[in-house]
């Protein structure tokens, strides 16, 4: 397996070409994914939930997240990795700049940030001086309580179309990838079209660019599975060959399937 650059994924993108995403938090999984070939790791603040027992995002830290960016680094050198930055992290462009260095230090090759339009200057001000930057729009957990709980969004038109143009906007400000999460399936595919960047699908349909899960998730081993995972373990006889599976189903396009969308 080639290492993955940013350079890769947009070639991929404009090849018609899906790649595989997941989460990791340590360095054992790290290695099992990469000898998996999964094009990309995300190191995801989801570990509040399923590493640290909380039941949100929020908590966590920016030491959280270079402590565990760390370890995942030295089970990876062929995929591109990103990191999420915390709840509060990037409250304003010196502090986003600030914490993100820490966690580029810490072996980040990309940030990502949840939130729309409101982030172009700070995604500017990063990727200006040479830190990738990954957004994210839809289902943004650490806005949680704002938003009411983990419900599906973009479902009525003139939310479609804000979401669409915040992508528009990180896209344009320099992001490199955007996350989607929670959304009908008709406007995964809308926001994949409108962006030339890869967009990155969790609950978003079949159509966008890339698939992202928690690894846990795709596991079975959550403590409750969300509708748009699927347990790939249940059909493996090992952890490596359900990482596999799910990076082979991605790749094909059969995952994820209907019952793992929402209209």
């Amino acid at each position: 397996m080639k290492t993955t650059t940013i350079s890769n994924l947009a070639v991929m993108k404009a090849n018609g070409e899906k790649f595989a995403v997941i989460t990791a938090y340590d360095f054992t999984f790290s290695k099992l994914i990469e000898n998996a070939g999964i094009e990309v790791v995300l190191v995801g603040d989801s570990l509040g939930n399923v590493i640290q027992g909380c039941d949100s995002t929020i908590p966590v830290t920016i030491d959280d997240m270079a402590y565990h960016t760390a370890a995942v680094k030295r089970g990876n050198n062929r995929a591109l990795l990103i990191t999420d930055m915390p709840f509060m992290s990037y409250a304003t462009e010196m502090q986003a700049l600030d914490n993100a260095a820490i966690l580029m230090q810490a072996g980040a090759q990309m940030v990502k940030l949840e939130g729309g339009a409101w982030l172009a200057d700070t995604v500017h001000l990063l990727s200006e001086r040479g830190i990738p930057v990954c957004g994210h729009v839809g289902l943004t957990p650490q806005s949680v309580h704002k938003l009411g709980g983990y419900k599906v969004q973009g479902k009525e038109d003139q939310a479609a179309e804000q979401m669409i143009a915040d992508a528009q906007a990180l896209e344009q400000a320099g992001a490199e990838l955007i996350v989607v999460e929670c959304v009908p399936s008709a406007l995964g595919k809308q926001l994949s079209d409108a962006l030339a960047i890869p967009v990155v699908g969790i609950g978003a349909g079949p159509d966008t660019d890339a698939q992202v899960l928690v690894l846990h998730d795709m596991l079975g081993i959550s403590q409750r599975l969300p509708r748009f995972s699927k347990n790939f373990l249940g059909d493996e006889v090992s952890i490596q060959e359900a990482i596999t599976a799910y990076g082979n189903a991605v790749r094909s396009g059969t995952f994820p399937a209907p019952e793992h969308c929402f209209k």
